[in-house]
Formats: structure tokens, C-alpha cells, sequence
């Protein structure tokens, strides 16, 4: 037969050929090689360890026993685990494997023991139990076996330490059972008088909830005839509200007929404006736009005249315009021959042409000097009583002007008149004389 199989409480280890690491299987079945191959079982099953740890000092010193019962097993379907218990307990019975678990569990116990009280140990053994499954359970997990429960069975001493915890446990039940006797002694007092107490509060109180009932009754009755009065009056107003619409009504349909009689009105009164506008258009309006356009005609026709006669009047200074600037010309041309014939002259006497135009300014100069003499309107003298007044002093006084000119020409042009002799200037131009005589 090559083929083993295992039920779900045991696993199977097979090594040799081809099987390195082993191969490991819980709870099934495998070909074996015969003779170069080999299967191995180990037990999963649940083992029961009564833990004792007898005269273990605690804390305080006192020696007590301590009994536990753990539930353990090798878990099957955790690889890790299941190869960590095949390296362990391969070969070994399960007497063996529990005997290794015990010594391990009882040697975590009597340690938890010695760093607690009795007290601790005795009144709170779900801590105790828990502290011991706890440190017991990340120890033997390195073995591959899990802690499946831990539970304080029993604890007790040799020297009636708990029995002496116990004796003053009783008398403080023993006194606390008088206490409470009397307290419910007093409780009962209490309550038969809260009783009676309730039961006087009830009475009155059922006559003030009677008197309050027979208020609500009156003010609900009051409340309830003020309503039906409000809804009568309501009733009464809204009555003669309708009336009041009703006949207001009646005055908005009158009015609205009033409105439409007016419209007709209206519309009457407007088509006899549009006949008198259209009989007016027809006998003023007409004649009125033909007598426009007869006088915008005669207009237009005095507006080409006047253009004709503007046009005419432009040719007109046109022409005299021409003709004048002719004459000018002429002129002009005239005044440069005459003066290019001076301009000749004075080339020719020199000097004496110079003399000859300053005496032609002379009675200019005359003119000038007394213009003002002459524009006066009042001329009022007053004499110191020496000298000559009136018009000769005034004459006089241009001519003393007069007789200063002669060197002021000089200054100005070099020439002095008074040396030029008469005969030299009559002799080149005989006009000159006459022209200074004037």
C-alpha cells in the first residue's frame, strides 16, 4: 500500500527522497515511495493538564496552593506551528508531550503566584487566570502548541490565612445584615409615611385637578359662547357686507355705463373733428398751399434775378477793376521813368539835386511844424510884460524853427545850403527857386 491517510486529529510528516523539507499534512492523505521514502504521524489532539503548584510563597510571604486547568493542543493548521511541534515532539508519545507542557505551564503559574498577593489571587482569579493564559500562551507558541484555556480551580493555604480573610468577610456580612435589618425597619417607617403622605397629596389633589376640571369647564363654555357670538355678529357683518358689495356693485356697473356712454361721447365728438379738419383742409388749407406755391415761384424767380444783377454787377467791377489796375500800371510805369530821369538829374548836379529836393520838402516841413498851431481851437497867452503877444509870437516862433533847419540838414546830409550860391543852383536848374518860393 502507497498511499497513508490521517483523520482531522493527527498529521503526517513525510521525508526522504524528493521530500526536503519534509512534506506535512494534517488531516488528509499521501503517496508514499516505499524504502526511500518515510511517514511519520504526530497527535493533534486536545490534552487536559491538572496544573498544581503546592506551597508557593506569594508576595507577602504566605504559602498557598494553586490548582489550574489548561486545555492545549499542537495546531495542525498553522504550518509554523506544526513544523516547530514536529521538530519537538516527533517520536513522543502524548504523555510525554503533556508531561513537557505541564512542567512549562506549572513553572509560569508559580511565577505569576509569587509576584501577587492572596488577595490579588483569591477575590480576582479571572486576572490571575488571564496573566498566567497569557504568559503561558507566547512560551509554549515557540513549541507549536497553542493554549486553547486556562482556569483557577482551586486555591487554599495550611495556615487558615483564607479562612481568617473569611471570618471577617463574615462579621462584615454579619453587620451589614443588622445594618440593613434596620434599615428597612427605618425604610418601612418611612415608606408608610411617604404612604399616608401620598395618599393625603392624592386626595387634595384630585380636588384641586376636580376644581381645575370644573374652571376648564366654565372658561371652555365662555370661549365656546364667545365663538358662537363672534360667528353671529361675523354672520350679521358679513351680511350686510354683501349688501354693501352687492351695491357697490350695482354703482360699478352704473359707472361702467356711465364710462361707456361717455366713450361713444368721445367717439362722436372725435369724428365730428375729423369731418371739421377734413372741411377745413378742403376750403383753407388747399387755397392756402396754392397761394404758397404761387409766392415760393415768384420768389425763386426774384432770386435768379437778383443772381442775374449780382452777376452782371461782379462783371462790371470786374472790367473797371482791369481798367484801374491798367491806369496804375501806366501810372507807375510813368513815376519810374521820372524818377529814373531824377535819379539821372541827380547823378548830374549832385549836390546841387540834393538841395533841389530838400527845398521841395521844405514848405512840407513848414506845413507840418505848424499843423498843430493849426488844429488848436483856443490858444490863451499870458505875458510877464516883455515880448512881443499874439499871432506875431506864434509866427515867430515857427520861424525861429524854420531857421534851425538849415543846420539840421547839414548834420543829417553834409551839404550846407547857405554856401551853395544862388546863381550856381539857377544857373543848373531855374525851377528850383520857384519851388522854394512856394
Amino acid at each position: 500500500n502507497m498511499f497513508y491517510t490521517c483523520g482531522p486529529n493527527e498529521a503526517m510528516v513525510v521525508s526522504g527522497f524528493c521530500r526536503s523539507p519534509p512534506l506535512m499534512i494534517a488531516g488528509g492523505r499521501v503517496f508514499i515511495i516505499p524504502c526511500v521514502q518515510q511517514i511519520q504521524r504526530i497527535s493533534l489532539n486536545t490534552l487536559t493538564l491538572n496544573v498544581k503548584s503546592d506551597k508557593v510563597y506569594t508576595r507577602h510571604g504566605v504559602p498557598i496552593s494553586v490548582t489550574g486547568i489548561a486545555q492545549m493542543k499542537i495546531q495542525g493548521q498553522n504550518k509554523q506551528m506544526l513544523a516547530a511541534a514536529c521538530q519537538m515532539f516527533m517520536g513522543k508519545s502524548e504523555a510525554e508531550i503533556a508531561q513537557i507542557a505541564l512542567e512549562t505551564l506549572e513553572g509560569h503559574q508559580r511565577a505569576i503566584i509569587a509576584h501577587l498577593t492572596v488577595e490579588e489571587i483569591y477575590k480576582d482569579r479571572k486576572k490571575f487566570s488571564e496573566q498566567v493564559f497569557k504568559v503561558a500562551s507566547s512560551d509554549l507558541v515557540n513549541m507549536g502548541i497553542s493554549v486553547v484555556s486556562y482556569t483557577l480551580k482551586d486555591v487554599h493555604d495550611d495556615q487558615d490565612y483564607l479562612h481568617s480573610l473569611g471570618k471577617g468577610r463574615t462579621a462584615q456580612v454579619q453587620k451589614d445584615a443588622r445594618i440593613g435589618e434596620a434599615e428597612n425597619k427605618r425604610d418601612a417607617v418611612i415608606r408608610e409615611a411617604h404612604a399616608m403622605q401620598e395618599k393625603i397629596s392624592a386626595q387634595y389633589k384630585n380636588e384641586i385637578d376636580m376644581a381645575k376640571a370644573q374652571r376648564d369647564y366654565e372658561l371652555k363654555k365662555a370661549a365656546y359662547d364667545i365663538e358662537v357670538n363672534t360667528k353671529r355678529a361675523e354672520s350679521e357683518m358679513a351680511y350686510q357686507l354683501q349688501v354693501a358689495k352687492t351695491k357697490q356693485c350695482i354703482e360699478s356697473e352704473k359707472m361702467q355705463v356711465q364710462v361707456v356712454e361717455r366713450a361713444q361721447q368721445i367717439m362722436l365728438q372725435e369724428q365730428e373733428i375729423t369731418r371739421k379738419e377734413k372741411e377745413l383742409e378742403a376750403k383753407v388749407k388747399k387755397p392756402a398751399e396754392a397761394e404758397r406755391y404761387r409766392l415760393e415761384k415768384l420768389a425763386e424767380a426774384e432770386r435768379l434775378k437778383l443772381i442775374m444783377e449780382a452777376e452782371a454787377e461782379a462783371e462790371s467791377i470786374r472790367v473797371k477793376g482791369e481798367a484801374e489796375a491798367f491806369a496804375v500800371e501806366a501810372k507807375g510805369r510813368a513815376e519810374a521813368e521820372q524818377m529814373v530821369k531824377k535819379a539821372e538829374a541827380f547823378k548830374e548836379y549832385k549836390e546841387g539835386a540834393m538841395v533841389d529836393m530838400l527845398l521841395e520838402k521844405l514848405p512840407l516841413m513848414a506845413e507840418e511844424i505848424s499843423r498843430p498851431l493849426c488844429e488848436a481851437k483856443k490858444v490863451t497867452m499870458v505875458s510877464s510884460g516883455g515880448g512881443d503877444v499874439g499871432v506875431a509870437k506864434l509866427s515867430g516862433e515857427v520861424l525861429d524853427i524854420m531857421t534851425q533847419l538849415p543846420e539840421a540838414l547839414e548834420k543829417m546830409t553834409g551839404v550846407n545850403i547857405s554856401q551853395v550860391t544862388r546863381h550856381k543852383i539857377h544857373h543848373k536848374n531855374p525851377g528850383l527857386i520857384k519851388s522854394f518860393l512856394k
